[in-house]
Parts: C-alpha cells; structure tokens; sequence
C-alpha cells in the first residue's frame, strides 16, 4: 500500500536540493516505518558530528584503498540537516575523510529528519570500533552539548546514547590526562559508577568530583607499580590487578556499597599494600582473574 509523503520529508527534499545535493529515493525505513532519504551530498557541506573522536589516519588510509580497489561507494553515511544548511555525520567521519582525500566532489547518505539521531554515535558507528580512550571522550563531548540544550533533563534519561555510565567519568580524566590508562577501573565502576538521578546542569559537577577521586587513587599507584617494576613485575594488566586486590567488590554479583565507599575502600587498601612482599605468581594470577 502506498503511503503519502508528509509535507515536512518534501520539505526536507527540496532544502536538500537547494542546498545543491540530489534526492534519489524518499522511503520509509523496513523496521519502524519512520520515513528518511537516499541522497547525494556535496561533500563540502558535510562535516563530523562536533562531539565524535578523531580521526584515525590509519583507518582513512585504509578506506581509501579499499573504494580505490573496489572503484565504487557502496556503504552510503548517516546524516542528518543542521538549520543552516549543513550536513552531520554521526557514523561516516573516515568514510567523508577517506572521499575527500581521494577527490570526489559527493557523497552518498541515508538523511535523517530526526536531529536527535546525531547523538546515536556510539551504537551507529560501524566503520571502526572504538577503544575506550575514544569512546570515553566521544561520550563526554556529546554530555556537554546535551547540558547546554537540554540542562534541567536529568542525566539517567541519555542512558542510550551514554551507553554507559562509567564512560562519562573516564571521559574527563582522558580530557585531564592525555596518557591515563583507565581500563583498570572498569570492572569496579561498571559495578558502581551508574547513571544520575540529577539534572545534567549539576550532574556534570558530580562527575568531575568522581573524576579527582579516581585520579587521587591513580597517584597512590604510581609509586607501587613502580616499586613492582623494579622488582621485575611488568605484566601488561599490573594496574589492574594491583586494583583488583584492593577491590572490595572484586567477586560480589549485588553490590550494595556506594561510589564513595567502595573508592574508601580502595584507598585505604592501596595505603596499606606492601610492594615487597606481594608475588609475581599472586599477581599473574589476579591478572588473570581480571581478564576472564
């Protein structure tokens, strides 16, 4: 049965259109029916979503040949209109790198009316997987932007595109510390670490606050890797098993201790952790555990 097209999607035509690009097709999408268009853009007008990870030169390197070799664009971007006539790109950034430096002119998109669908990064980027360093920042561009258009909405309500919640944490120690290692904290703030209750206005300042907790804890380590490091202790997971044998909730399932106290705890065990007289087998063991 055919359906007719709302007056806003041919609206959205036609600014496509003067905006110099081509609609081949308007249609509605086989899962939920939402309608959306298969265009031809300049490649001048699109741009990254502000908020996305760099790129990687590698990975734009790599598509380049691969369309080089293939001699088509077969794997068409997501875009969506800004109101001033430009295109963002939530999940093709090496894609829109990769064209432009082979020289094309256009690019093909699947155009999206709805704008909220530019802070969907994480579950539509398929072109290269995220590290955490990466995920983590792109999270916490997109949490400032959504606190400056949407600053009363409390933080648990962008649980989707956070994807989760320790990301936000993370996201500003990796702004703070080009070099921080944060995978070690992952398995402790996953368990803890969860989405707020608070408006994003003040949500941000309680996840700065989370932040110096954890970066405090990341300063009472140095000097004891660096004390297992003399002893000849390099294991790739050190940290995170030296914070695995601190960790009071290292093997509990339902953990009812809070952020704080579980970082309490920690402290007060790193303060007491005798570098001497831990093994390297107790350590390979844990990092062992840590990884399973």
């Amino acid at each position: 049965m055919s359906r007719e097209i709302p007056a806003e999607i041919r609206q959205l035509a036609q600014q496509v259109e003067a905006d110099g690009g081509v609609v081949w097709a308007i249609y509605p999408d086989p899962y939920g029916g939402r309608w959306q268009l298969l265009v031809e853009l300049p490649l001048d007008r699109v741009e990254p979503t502000p908020y996305q990870r760099d790129l990687s030169p590698h990975h734009v390197e790599r598509l380049k040949a691969v369309i080089r070799a293939i001699g088509r664009f077969i794997d068409p971007i997501v875009a969506i209109r800004t109101p001033d006539g430009r295109y963002w790109t939530p999940n093709g950034n090496h894609r829109r790198e990769a064209m432009f430096r082979l020289g094309a002119r256009r690019i093909t998109a699947i155009l999206i009316p709805d704008p909220a669908v530019a802070y969907h990064i994480l579950g539509l980027n398929t072109e290269k997987a995220h590290n955490l360093r990466e995920k983590a920042l792109e999270v916490l561009r997109m949490y400032r932007t959504l606190r400056e258009e949407h600053p009363e909405d409390p933080e648990r309500s962008f649980a989707f595109q956070f994807e989760e919640a320790h990301l936000i944490t993370l996201g500003i120690l990796y702004d703070r510390r080009e070099r921080f290692a944060g995978a070690g904290y992952v398995p402790i703030l996953r368990k803890v670490d969860g989405f707020l209750d608070m408006p994003l206005r003040e949500a941000l300042g309680e996840r700065e606050r989370r932040a110096q907790v954890i970066e405090a804890i990341d300063a009472m380590l140095e000097p004891i890797l660096e004390a297992l490091h003399e002893r000849g202790i390099r294991y790739p997971f050190l940290k995170q098993a030296v914070l695995s044998q601190v960790n009071p909730i290292r093997r509990k399932r339902i953990v009812t201790m809070s952020f704080d106290e579980v970082m309490t705890r920690i402290r007060e065990g790193l303060s007491r952790y005798n570098a001497e007289a831990v093994t390297a087998e107790e350590l390979a063991q844990v990092a062992a555990e840590a990884e399973e």
